[in-house]
């Protein structure tokens, strides 16, 4: 989603290396961090940096072991935690990560047999900007050494929304309200000097490597960066261990290859795979993706097929970013490696399968123009099942009206904006199991702009980590259900789970139900406002959020903030509100200010909503921002069963508490619920 609002070579070389130097000191600093941890006996598993019974039957099940570095055996520098924006720990997994400088290790014990692993990590730009490689080694075991290649070629972005990659670059809006300054730049005098880079962001990228054969469980895995590094530095986030499948035949399937396709990588293998969809769909056979890397550097257009590859570790997409010679008709300056359903204005795609196989892309910034994402346009009555999506700017935007889309296990990370969009009018769809990791925006969104989204459900996703928005996001629509999700870290300007009525989009209508979700870490600082917002975040900005709207079994853990918030803009405030909103069979662990923070004229119901460790009053209650004598303009009804004590009485049904900009209460660590 775009959001509205912001977001000489030696010196600059100079600069960059002291960012770096703060990026990966100061918060460790702060966090009291040792060089080295004691001996680690065994793997420690987590999920979203949680023991696994803290989440268990929520989010994605996934065929990866998660193991964070700060919990592994290693000589180099625990950062974090900090959650503050524009710093190494607060995009890492749990907020934490370790610094290895040249010649230092850290190194994992296999929780389960494996043959591949991913490697989360971030090393340092340019001094220009646009990236570097550096090598890491791997051993198990002390042997079958293998180097992967870094890079910080798709991370490190700039700036104002919609980002840049230069680091030296000048403000892009002038002319916006900055809240560094509290000032427009452009009509202030002197003119506020800001230190650059300005606001650097998106710092992480992840590598995936086979192996070349299966390590028992128990066997160490070790990550040293080389003497020789030319990275001043590399941050290791995270490990994600796995036993990946033999490739997968399709029998019966056209195999692209017969059909001239390179599965080296070294040629165009675009119009091979053309061939071999027109031969499909006249045949009624699937087309199949052998193993091999395939050069798709534009769109594929498919409908009515079928595409089989032979795993998402085996079957590769791969294209290189190409500037057009002239804007097209949407916009785009660019083209890349995509699969794209005709566009819903031209009666769209139907019956589009896809499956098994890697999109691999080449986007390095942000463009809101281009049409550059992995999977696109309109594709009603199909299904995208087991694909990893990488380096594309979103890695599945469908414009719709289209209905009946199925997007059910996949992996999508390193987007430059969301993972998933069901943009304008889509219906009757699934998007369930999941798993997305640093994306540059939400996570996944359901915007219903110009023509509303209806009857879809979003459930059982992991969304980790989202450097800007939110990890899934409602921008209105009618019956619209968010249920049994993961969402862990979001940065800045959004939180875990989102219903915004903004952007333009139709009005909520119908339901809206968030039921047994858990959030993580979230219930961010928004950075325009400066006050906390809450792990599910409701705002009506363009119009009141007027629905059946239920929250049930949702568990909130170590809020930043607040565990919810409900607020609508200070201009529009006696325009819009948020009705009534009935939360039911809730948890609270932890909360660095309140369980509630009311900011809008409306109601809410709680029943069997249960509080630990809550940093402020149980409920901070501002209203509309009138502060009549007769209370608050937001009114609380207690259903029962309330437990911890942040309901009390004396809150009911509208006192005014309200305090703008609390203290942050650092809770403890989240617990199981006894």
């Amino acid at each position: 989603m775009a959001h509205p609002y912001g977001r000489g070579a030696t010196a600059l070389a100079a600069a960059l290396l002291a960012l770096g130097t703060a990026l990966t000191v100061a918060p460790a600093a702060r966090a009291g961090a040792a060089p080295a941890r004691p001996a680690v006996t065994g793997p420690v598993v987590t999920r979203a940096g949680l023991d696994p019974a803290l989440v268990s039957g929520r989010g994605a099940a996934v065929a990866f072991d998660e193991q964070e570095a700060e919990n592994a055996r290693t000589d180099g520098t625990v950062i974090g935690p900090d959650r503050t924006p524009y710093t190494l720990p607060s995009e890492a997994s749990g907020r934490k990560a370790v610094r290895l400088l040249p010649g230092q290790y850290v190194e994992f014990t296999l929780p389960r047999a494996a043959n591949a692993l991913t490697v989360r990590s971030s090393i340092p730009d340019a001094p220009g900007g646009g990236g570097v490689t550096a090598p890491l080694d791997v051993t198990v075991d002390g042997r079958h050494r293998r180097t992967m290649t870094l890079t910080s070629q798709y991370s490190w972005l700039y700036n104002q929304y919609p980002f840049t990659d230069d680091p030296g670059a000048d403000l892009l809006h002038p002319d916006w309200w900055l809240t560094e300054c509290s000032c427009v730049p452009a009509g202030t005098t002197p003119a506020p000097i800001l230190d650059k880079p300005f606001r650097p962001a998106h710092f992480y990228d992840e590598q995936r490597l086979l192996l070349g054969t299966t390590h028992r469980a128990g066997e160490k895995v070790r990550l040293t960066v080389p003497a020789g590094s030319p990275a001043a530095w590399t941050v290791i986030d995270l490990l994600d261990t796995e036993l990946v499948a033999a490739p997968h035949v399709e029998r019966g399937g056209i195999d692209v290859r017969a059909l001239g396709a390179d599965p080296t990588g070294r040629r165009d293998a675009a119009p091979a795979i053309e061939r071999a969809v027109a031969l499909a769909r006249r045949t009624d056979r699937p087309v199949y993706l052998p193993p091999g890397t395939f050069r798709v550097d534009r769109h594929i257009v498919v409908d009515d097929v079928t595409i089989v590859g032979a795993g998402d570790w085996h079957t590769v997409l791969k294209g290189r970013q190409v500037t057009l010679a002239e804007p097209a008709p949407d916009g785009s300056r660019h083209t890349g490696v995509g699969l794209y359903g005709r566009p819903a204005a031209e009666g769209g795609s139907r019956n589009v399968h896809l499956s098994g196989f890697a999109v691999e892309g080449d986007v390095r910034e942000r463009i809101d123009t281009d049409q550059v994402n992995a999977i696109g346009g309109a594709m009603s009555d199909s299904t995208i099942r087991g694909l990893y999506l990488h380096h594309t700017k979103v890695g599945l935007w469908f414009d719709g009206p289209l209905r009946n889309v199925r997007i059910t296990d996949n992996v999508i990370t390193d987007q430059i904006a969301d993972a998933l969009n069901l943009h304008t009018g889509v219906t009757d769809s699934l998007v369930r199991n999941n798993f997305i990791r640093n994306t540059g925006d939400d996570g996944i969104a359901l915007w219903s702009e110009k023509t509303a989204d209806a009857r879809n459900t979003v459930a059982r996703n992991t969304v980790q980590s989202p450097t800007l928005a939110n990890g899934i996001a409602v921008y209105g629509g009618a019956d619209t259900t968010v249920s049994g999700n993961l969402v862990a870290d979001p940065v800045r300007e959004g939180s875990g789970l989102h219903a915004g009525a903004r952007f333009g989009a139709e009005p909520f209508t119908g339901t809206l139900r968030f039921t047994g979700n858990t959030t993580v870490r979230a219930g961010t600082l928004d950075l325009n406002w400066k006050i906390g917002l809450g792990a599910l975040w409701f705002y009506a900005l363009d119009g009141s959020i007027d629905a059946d709207v239920r929250v049930t079994g949702d568990h909130y853990l170590d809020s930043t903030h607040n565990a919810v918030m409900l607020v609508s803009e200070y201009g529009v405030k006696d325009r819009y509100d948020i009705p009534a909103v009935h939360f039911k069979d809730i948890r609270v662990d932890g909360a660095g200010n309140s369980v509630l923070s009311a900011r809008t004229k409306g109601s809410a119901t709680f029943e069997n909503v249960d509080a630990r460790n809550v940093g402020a009053v149980g409920v901070n209650n501002c209203g509309s921002f009138h502060f009549p004598a007769t209370g608050s303009e937001f009114a609380l009804a207690d259903l029962g069963g309330n437990d911890g004590g942040w309901l009390a009485p004396w809150l009911l049904p509208n006192t005014l508490t309200c305090d703008d900009r609390p203290p942050v209460v650092v809770p403890p660590a989240p617990a199981p619920w006894s």
